[in-house]
């Protein structure tokens, strides 16, 4: 077996009670079906320097929430892996992404449930930002990401509040952040 949190197929997700305390791991490939346990997971949004957001769409053969448009990257820390850790690897795997700068909490206590072809996700997923330099080179893994585009939150908080193909965390998440948020201020940009 390959190392947890590694990307690979064998990457183990941590399994959690209702209070959100780790219960066991299970493999992230088998934990993910119409009755999901509820798992550990994060998700972030990627600003460049002027405040805009990395937009991706997820690829159109993700078992999970194929297609749907979202937040920069999503993931699932390994046993004993931070979360500002596992999101600088998933960055890396999936958008090609390397020398983030801060990495800042913004909804520390998200958690959400919701189904997709029969495929159900149930994760307690603290969100958050993590700033990145102008000249940030994007190469998206096409297994994990279809398109991405850069733009500013108004657009981002509007398209995930009316867009059919609009993720149903991203969805949740601007409700909670509301429309106005100072990326630049929160980051130190």
């Amino acid at each position: 077996m390959n190392s947890p949190g590694t990307g690979t197929r064998d990457e183990l997700v941590v399994l959690l009670d209702d209070d959100g305390r780790p219960t066991g791991t299970a493999l992230k490939r088998e934990v993910h079906h119409a009755d999901t346990p509820l798992h550990l997971a994060f998700s972030s949004y990627v600003v460049d320097p002027v405040g805009r957001l990395l937009v991706t769409r997820r690829a159109w053969d993700k078992a999970t929430f194929p297609g749907v448009l979202t937040n920069s990257c999503c993931g699932h820390p390994g046993p004993g892996e931070s979360h500002e850790d596992a999101i600088r690897r998933r960055l890396r795997d999936e958008l090609g992404i390397t020398g983030t700068g801060r990495v800042v909490p913004l909804l520390p206590d998200f958690r959400y449930r919701a189904e997709s072809g029969g495929v159900v996700e149930n994760e307690i997923c603290p969100v958050f930002a993590v700033a990145v330099p102008a000249d940030v080179v994007v190469t998206p893994d096409p297994s994990e990401v279809a398109e991405v585009r850069w733009m500013t939150y108004p657009e981002f908080h509007d398209l995930a509040l009316t867009h059919p193909e609009a993720s149903p965390w991203a969805r949740l998440q601007v409700q909670q952040l509301g429309r106005d948020v100072d990326w630049a201020g929160l980051l130190g940009l």
